[in-house]
């Protein structure tokens, strides 16, 4: 699929992942929506961006937010409806099944997969909807979904429960969701970040911090978030990458702790 003069939306597009993926897909010529519940950091970014970008106030757990920013994203390329929807919206709480302050809240588990599993389901059955109206192009493709999953899916780490439950179901949901969308020709691919250089990492305790990167093999770095947007426009291109989960790692296996 081609960027230019298509439309695609990002959620968490106002940092970090979602920033670097709204920025990309702009500069390829794509016109984004860029949906997220910080409004000043999203108004700001759609602002640097230009008249290739457009802010919409969304949080993902709420549909009646998801269905506006979407409609948003297929208005603004109305002959071609909305193409594309990346998921980057999340939160990675950190807690113990049983710790010192004991059992794990009920609430902080439910409020980890409202968002980063339950709001990345809604978005993208929503899309499908919209994207189920467009018209094929000459392979027959109508759009693509590309969620954000993470090696915590596979390797989850002392106090990750809440967030490595929630990647996990977003893994699980790739090649399930291909096969259902296959006959519409919407494609749907995960990417597994490893550990990246995002404001989610930026506020975790610096000890912590630093025993991620320490696990990284090569580059022996955190990731840039630019690395994993020149990955989502590689998706986009590339017709083969289906039903797949995606490791963007650099070579890390996390450990326990």
């Amino acid at each position: 699929m081609q960027i230019a003069g298509n439309a695609f939306l990002v959620t968490g597009g106002a940092s970090g992942l979602g920033e670097a993926t709204a920025s990309r897909l702009a500069k390829a010529g794509g016109r984004v929506v860029i949906a997220d519940v910080n409004e000043e950091a999203g108004r700001r970014l759609a602002l640097h961006l230009g008249d290739t970008a457009r802010f919409a106030k969304a949080d993902v757990t709420r549909e009646d937010d998801l269905k506006l920013a979407i409609t948003a994203a297929a208005s603004f390329a109305p002959s071609r409806g909305l193409r594309g929807i990346i998921c980057c919206a999340g939160i990675a709480p950190a807690a113990k099944v049983f710790g010192k302050k004991g059992p794990h809240p009920a609430q902080l588990f439910r409020q980890a997969i409202e968002i980063n599993l339950v709001g990345t389901f809604h978005a993208m059955t929503l899309a499908a909807a919209a994207m189920a109206e467009n018209e094929p192009d000459d392979d027959g493709e109508r759009g693509v979904i590309i969620n954000t999953a993470s090696v915590a899916a596979f390797e989850g780490q002392i106090g990750q429960i809440a967030y490595a439950a929630s990647k996990g179901g977003v893994a699980a949901m790739t090649l399930p969701a291909a096969r259902d969308l296959a006959p519409l020709g919407i494609r749907v691919v995960a990417i597994a970040p490893g550990v990246f250089d995002t404001p989610m990492v930026e506020g975790m305790p610096e000890k912590v911090r630093q025993g991620l990167e320490a696990q990284c093999v090569f580059p022996p770095r955190l990731g840039r978030a630019e690395e994993y947007a020149s990955l989502v426009e590689e998706i986009i291109r590339n017709r083969m990458l289906n039903g797949a989960v995606l490791r963007l790692d650099g070579a890390v296996r996390l450990a326990a702790r």
